[in-house]
C-alpha cells in the first residue's frame, strides 16, 4: 500500500518501527486510553471512514493509518520521528 500513498518501500522500516511499537501489528490491539488497531486511532470508530469493517480487518486499518500518516506527518518516517520526539504520533 505504501506506493499508492506516494512513498517508495524505504518508508517501511519507519512504518514496521512506529506500528510494532504502538500495537504490535495486533488489529484488536487496545490501550487502556481506548485506542484501537494497528495504528492505535483514538477513537477507534475513526477508522470506519476507510470502511466498515475496521474492527476486524487489518487491511482497512492499515489503509486508515496510512491515510491519517500522510495528512499529519506527511510519510511514516515523519511519523516515526515525531514518536521517537513526543513518545506518540
Amino acid at each position: 500500500m505504501l506506493g499508492s500513498y506516494g512513498w517508495s518501500s524505504g518508508q517501511f522500516g519507519c512504518l514496521n518501527d512506529l506500528w510494532t511499537r504502538e500495537s504490535g501489528w495486533n488489529p484488536a490491539a487496545e490501550n487502556t486510553d481506548g485506542a484501537f488497531g494497528i495504528p492505535q486511532a483514538l477513537p477507534g470508530s475513526k477508522m470506519a471512514s476507510a470502511g466498515a469493517d475496521w474492527q476486524a480487518n487489518p487491511a482497512t486499518q492499515i489503509r486508515w493509518g496510512l491515510g491519517y500518516i500522510k495528512e499529519l506527518y506527511g510519510s511514516p518516517c515523519g511519523a516515526w520521528d515525531h514518536e521517537l520526539a513526543t513518545g506518540s504520533y
